[in-house]
């Protein structure tokens, strides 16, 4: 006695292998894309906690120029030898125990990193006005404020 197969309506194996490998495929996905924003938030929050910590303040190219304009004093922390070369018109190279106390101190070096190291200093010792500006003197030369200097 022959068996004979009676035509199925189910789909064949190898198709439900197919569903099952797509499904798993779409799982790791979500799964990666998951795990990548979990990383960018942890990436921010620490930005933002290093920020917090440090606690030094900074502020942008314009809003230095405003204070620049209300005649806040402006600190330079570079060499001697960069202060000679190019310099905000009006700021100074001075040691610390000279600074103001009274007045608004706005922290620049050439890109804003060496500054955000004077202001932690200056915050430190008591200089509650002390700010950085955000990218430096590079920033500041772009926006086309007043420099002085063998190369402005």
């Amino acid at each position: 006695m022959s068996q004979k197969h009676k035509p199925s309506n189910s789909k064949p194996s190898g198709s439900k292998k197919q569903q099952h490998h797509k499904a798993r495929k779409k799982n790791q996905l979500w799964k990666w894309i998951s795990l990548g924003f979990v990383a960018v938030t942890i990436i921010v929050a620490a930005i933002l906690l290093i920020t917090k910590i440090t606690g030094v303040p900074h502020i942008s190219v314009a809003q230095a120029y405003q204070k620049y304009q209300q005649g806040a004093f402006f600190l330079d922390v570079r060499s001697q030898e960069e202060w000679d070369q190019v310099h905000i018109a009006n700021s100074t190279l001075i040691p610390l125990d000279e600074l103001p106390n009274d007045r608004d101190i706005v922290v620049v070096c050439l890109s804003g990193h060496r500054s955000q190291e004077g202001v932690t200093i200056l915050r430190k010792a008591g200089f509650s006005r002390a700010t950085c500006m955000t990218d430096g003197l590079t920033a500041w030369k772009a926006a086309g404020h007043p420099l002085e200097g063998s190369n402005p």
